[in-house]
């Protein structure tokens, strides 16, 4: 009997801080989820005016007087990098495959083995010289953290850290820690979306933050109405 005598007084003065914490943080939580619920009413392509471009064929990359983007060459897109002291071009194709080649002389570049995508991150990524694996992936079967659609050297380091080498393009293409992971986890969460984690505005986000609004905002007006009622019982 005593002991649920002392606990009404604790849970009397929970029920007040939860009313101040409602006073103090209730305009900012339907602040955000009024901002959130505009944010996720429409596709972010949309937002972006992606739907307004009109669809252009692609177009070859021409360079006159150049061999490498030559009329009869179906590049895409030419990149110029320097890589261990010369000037390399990474080339991708009409069909998205990536190349290299030495920019002075034209002369195709080979691919980077396991020996050298360790070497590279050895020397660009700080601890990177603990890698205790290296494992290559094709282009259509990237993990799931690098989701890109490019061969890649993952090599992977003590700490959890993932590291990702073009193996056509000779850079590192990303660098995924286990708070990138985390965090990549939260995000799905967040907008829904585990198993792409890019779609923002989809019925059941939109539905969820339409009723968390509606919560949020019935909430701050039975505070009022709390309020009111103390008053009169005074």
């Amino acid at each position: 009997m005593a002991q649920g005598m002392a606990r009404k007084p604790f849970m009397r003065k929970l029920a007040k801080w939860h009313v101040w914490l409602g006073w103090l943080v209730g305009v900012p939580i339907v602040m955000w989820l009024a901002t959130g619920l505009l944010m996720v009413s429409r596709p972010i392509d949309e937002v972006r005016g992606n739907h307004l471009r009109r669809e252009v064929p692609p177009a070859p990359l021409v360079i006159q007087g150049s061999t490498l983007a030559a009329p009869d060459v179906a590049l895409r897109e030419m990149r110029v990098t320097m890589q261990d002291g010369r000037a390399v071009a990474i080339l991708t194709a009409l069909d998205g495959t990536v190349s290299r080649v030495d920019f002075a002389s034209g002369a195709a570049l080979p691919p980077l083995d396991a020996a050298a995508a360790r070497a590279l991150v050895a020397k660009r990524i700080i601890g990177g010289d603990q890698a205790t694996r290296v494992t290559l992936f094709p282009a259509d079967q990237t993990p799931f953290d690098f989701r890109r659609p490019l061969a890649v050297w993952q090599v992977a380091l003590g700490d959890g850290t993932n590291i990702y080498v073009g193996r056509d393009t000779g850079e590192i293409e990303a660098v995924r820690t286990r708070w990138w992971r985390a965090f990549d986890i939260a995000w799905g969460l967040h907008i829904m979306d585990l198993s792409e984690r890019e779609d923002t505005s989809h019925p059941i986000l939109i539905l969820f933050a339409a009723l968390s609004l509606t919560g949020a905002l019935i909430g701050t007006i039975l505070m009022f109405r709390r309020r009111r009622a103390r008053r009169a019982a005074a």
